[in-house]
């Protein structure tokens, strides 16, 4: 790309174009009228020999000028001569206009941030028939003003077309949606000192969202009415309605426990022989209380035994981190921990059952 031509370096070649054009006319009335023919008839020659090379050879502006204020000098027979149409004439005059009237440009409409534009483009793969109206409006509940046209213009740049933008939903989506209404749960053992096994029935969290999770401890096999007062109590008063129960096929879930579940309106799942993957949380959730806890203690009652669920099940959703979750807990108390990093010296240790886990927060 060329040097950006400056005005004032434009004006000096201007005027030292016309004073040489200005001498050679001079020069060319003293001269007599045969070597004039003879020159104009070589300079025709030349011309036609350089086009032949150079269809469009390259012009200044001071050529542009030049040629703009010998075009009205030149008589209308002599005019087939001249190698530039009138159409480019005009072009040279509308772009001389357009750099002298130079009016300050409205800035327009101020551009959004990049936090509002990923905020768009969130809303648009959450909702598949959200179009841009409805974006707009859900951004205006938020207090975003952004114009639709706005919003089409962000959609178009990522590569997202207009609402239906998935005719069909997804796996993922679909599981998602049909998980809402599952609830898994399962049952672990534990023996006291006086060998005494008290057997604990829990659901996780992870199947029902916004549920805190909870534990319930009974210890004889034949459930039924504590079930329902303090499990299905639970998913009720959080507005979460079970379509179905998933479990395994342990005998200590008998016709009883299948009756109370099936009382409230939910269909019972059992799952595979031998596929504890099939009912992954629970099994896992087992494996963990298990080692962190109870395979850790000696246990000598059912009171003793819920008050120490009780503090894991707290240390457990609100501060233990999951890998899960990018290394966050499900439910993590107090304020949020700021980006940050606190100093070494300023961190303190909190003791989980009498120094059985640990928990660190800033002093």
């Amino acid at each position: 790309m060329g040097k950006p031509d400056r005005p004032g370096h434009q004006l000096w070649s201007v005027a030292y174009l016309a004073v040489r054009r200005v001498l050679s006319l001079v020069l060319l009335v003293l001269r007599t009228s045969d070597s004039k023919e003879i020159e104009i008839l070589v300079g025709r020659h030349e011309l036609e020999v350089l086009g032949r090379n150079q269809p469009r050879p390259p012009l200044e502006p001071a050529d542009r000028a030049w040629l703009a204020a010998l075009s009205r000098l030149l008589a209308k027979e002599r005019r087939s001569a001249f190698f530039v149409r009138p159409e480019t004439l005009l072009r040279w005059h509308r772009r001389l206009v357009a750099r002298h009237w130079t009016y300050l440009r409205c800035p327009g409409r101020p551009p959004i941030t990049d936090e509002l534009v990923t905020l768009i483009v969130r809303m648009a793969l959450d909702n598949p028939t959200w179009g841009y109206q409805r974006i707009r409006g859900e951004l205006l509940g938020r207090r975003h003003r952004v114009a639709a046209s706005t919003i089409a213009k962000v959609l178009k740049t990522h590569c997202l077309d207009p609402a239906p933008r998935r005719s069909s939903a997804t796996w993922r989506h679909f599981l998602r949606q049909q998980a809402a209404g599952i609830v898994a749960c399962d049952f672990f053992s534990v023996d006291t000192v006086s060998l005494r096994r008290l057997y604990v029935l829990f659901h996780p969290s992870r199947v029902a969202p916004g549920l805190p999770p909870r534990h319930h401890v009974e210890p004889h096999l034949g459930l039924g009415h504590p079930v329902r007062s303090n499990v299905t109590a639970d998913l009720c008063d959080a507005g979460i309605g079970v379509e179905f129960l998933l479990r395994d096929r342990d005998a200590k879930s008998g016709p009883g426990f299948d009756a109370v579940w099936e009382s409230e309106g939910a269909s019972i799942v059992r799952s595979p022989v031998r596929a504890p993957n099939a009912n992954a949380i629970c099994e896992r959730w087992v494996r963990t209380v298990r080692s962190e806890c109870t395979a850790r203690l000696l246990i000598v009652s059912e009171r003793h035994l819920r008050r120490v669920l009780d503090r894991y099940v707290c240390h457990y959703n609100e501060h233990r981190p999951h890998r899960g979750l990018a290394m966050h807990a499900p439910y993590p108390r107090g304020n949020v921990t700021s980006s940050t990093p606190a100093r070494i010296t300023r961190i303190r240790r909190h003791e989980v059952l009498a120094g059985l886990i640990n928990e660190y927060h800033a002093a």
